[in-house]
């Protein structure tokens, strides 16, 4: 029996997947069993876990199951207690994973627990997050954001620790779906939403302390396959389901309606931005 299974799973990031594996090779102290669930990728993605990595088990989809059906093929086929889920553009230090199961299985009372991420250049990144409220959403992706942008600096503040600086470990409500390790008693996620917001829906879902251990670090190619507009559609159709679902039909309506400018305004900014590549090339 493993002590944790790795759930990754990968849309074309042949290149960074490769480092992602490499990485988990070098894991101490823990027997690891990793899952790759390859979501149709077009890059070559499966044929280098088959030829490149026959410890991983590979789960080779024949269609775009996106992230929230892809993690929860991984969860299905999982044999251990513990489980996390890793995004394929993060390279785990050596320790990482045994500081986040040594504290997960020493502290019951916990719910799940991240890791520190940071980009390739050495950054910190901002994760982590409080549950998230309808004027989060309202402030963060509508026009009353434009309207009342002091309250808006407010909402982020409160909902993104903004008194801390990932230095330290601090108990949080929401960890990253790009680092998420839980007991797969209670990891599982809402299908319903394909890309965007899984965390918070199971913040939702799962309820319970989560823990940031600064001591375990990964880098993150943060946005590694999401850099495009259809990934913005996704984000905020993600954003409406989860709406609906948390605060209702009625609020999720308003929030349609109040985020359509924000929505349009980001699509003729892509579409301006192609037009001049193209008048370059």
């Amino acid at each position: 029996m493993p002590d944790l299974s790795v759930v990754i799973v990968s849309y074309n990031t042949r290149d960074l997947l490769r480092s992602c594996l490499l990485s988990l090779r070098q894991s101490e102290g823990l027997a690891l069993e990793v899952i790759v669930v390859d979501n149709a990728s077009s890059d070559g993605s499966a044929e280098l876990v088959r030829a490149e990595f026959p410890e991983a088990t590979l789960l080779a989809q024949s269609l775009n199951t996106w992230y929230c059906g892809g993690n929860n093929i991984g969860i299905r086929a999982a044999h251990a207690d513990t489980l996390l889920l890793l995004n394929p553009d993060t390279e785990v230090a050596p320790d990482a994973l045994a500081l986040m199961h040594s504290f997960l299985r020493e502290n019951r009372d916990y719910a799940g627990v991240t890791a520190q991420m940071r980009y390739p250049d050495g950054a910190l990144q901002q994760t982590c997050a409080q549950r998230t409220r309808y004027q989060d959403l309202l402030l963060s992706h509508s026009l009353l954001g434009w309207l009342l942008p002091s309250l808006k600096r407010q909402s982020s503040h409160r909902r993104f620790y903004g008194d801390w600086d990932r230095q330290s470990d601090r108990d949080v409500a929401a960890i990253p779906g790009s680092c998420t390790m839980m007991r797969r008693d209670v990891l599982w996620l809402d299908e319903d939403l394909l890309l965007y917001f899984p965390e918070d829906a199971l913040a939702d879902q799962v309820p319970g302390r989560r823990r940031f251990r600064a001591a375990a670090r990964i880098t993150h190619h943060e946005k590694s396959s999401t850099r495009s507009f259809f990934a913005t559609r996704i984000f905020f159709r993600d954003m409406l389901v989860y709406c609906r679902k948390r605060f209702g039909l009625a609020r999720m309506l308003l929030l349609w309606l109040l985020s359509r400018p924000v929505y349009w305004l980001m699509w003729l900014k892509d579409k301006d931005s192609m037009a001049r590549d193209e008048s370059r090339s």
